[in-house]
């Protein structure tokens, strides 16, 4: 504040050194004193808005209007938590895979962590209704927010993992912008997440890289994402697929999830 202060005392010594006394003399001696009180008010004003912005400068750094750095959006804590997520499977299309999602509590007093773990078939129900195309996948999506979560000043999703070997996909949900009205979907943004197996792992998936798919497949245009407008996520696998080098095939998986945060790595 004393830099404000000595900022406004200059402004009124500024005023002092003009020569605005009152003249005697009749009306031009009048007129001119009008003109002058006019220019020290234009003057004045200038530098009370000059002052102004000088002070504002000092307050207001354009770092300051960044968020934090990074941000939770998931913490795999309690079971508390894990209402936050429901499973699905394509046992709900008479499939034969399972899942589960759990904490396991920490045995050295830290918290715990999410464990998703279950089994992935290609096998279908014999008889059927439903006329699938594949089987062999199991996922956890989180409920719908209470609005949106705004992730319009980070440009990365981290998750800190440990697993399988096998890939994973990392899902968005937007609000739908992308399909039609009458679509009641969620816009959906997908990239694959390779855990490595018995490890602690972070990975960093650039928002950038989400592709848009609509039911598990990419959609070929240019779209882009609006991440001020994000409702909910997901982390599914499937038996086939992934990236080269991971397991792939049907039988057991297992992830565990410590959190999954929001960062700013760019500057």
């Amino acid at each position: 504040m004393s830099r404000f202060r000595g900022l406004w005392q200059a402004s009124v010594n500024a005023t002092k050194r003009g020569n605005y006394g009152v003249s005697k003399r009749g009306n031009l001696e009048k007129s001119m004193f009008v003109d002058d009180v006019g220019v020290v008010r234009r003057v004045v004003r200038k530098e009370i808005i000059r002052i102004i912005r000088a002070f504002l400068a000092l307050l207001w750094r354009p770092e300051d209007l960044l968020p934090p750095s990074e941000r939770y959006i998931f913490k795999f804590d309690s079971k508390e938590e894990l209402k936050r997520w429901h499973l699905y499977a394509d046992s709900e299309f008479n499939g034969l895979s399972s899942a589960s999602l759990q904490i396991q509590e920490s045995t050295n007093g830290s918290s715990g962590t999410g464990v998703f773990s279950g089994n992935l078939s290609l096998d279908v129900s014999e008889g059927t209704k439903w006329n699938i195309s594949r089987s062999g996948f199991c996922g956890m999506r989180s409920k719908k927010f209470d609005g949106f979560i705004d992730l319009d000043g980070y440009d990365t999703l981290a998750l800190k993992v440990k697993g399988d070997g096998r890939c994973y996909i990392s899902t968005i949900y937007t609000e739908n912008w992308v399909n039609s009205p009458g679509q009641q979907e969620d816009n959906s943004w997908q990239a694959f997440v390779y855990v490595p197996k018995d490890n602690w792992y972070i990975a960093k998936i650039p928002l950038a890289r989400y592709l848009p798919t609509w039911r598990g497949n990419v959609i070929d245009a240019e779209l882009e994402m609006n991440p001020s407008r994000v409702v909910g996520m997901s982390l599914s696998l499937n038996a086939e697929g992934g990236i080269p080098g991971s397991v792939t095939g049907p039988g057991d998986f297992r992830v565990e999830i410590d959190w999954i945060k929001a960062l700013r790595t760019l500057s």
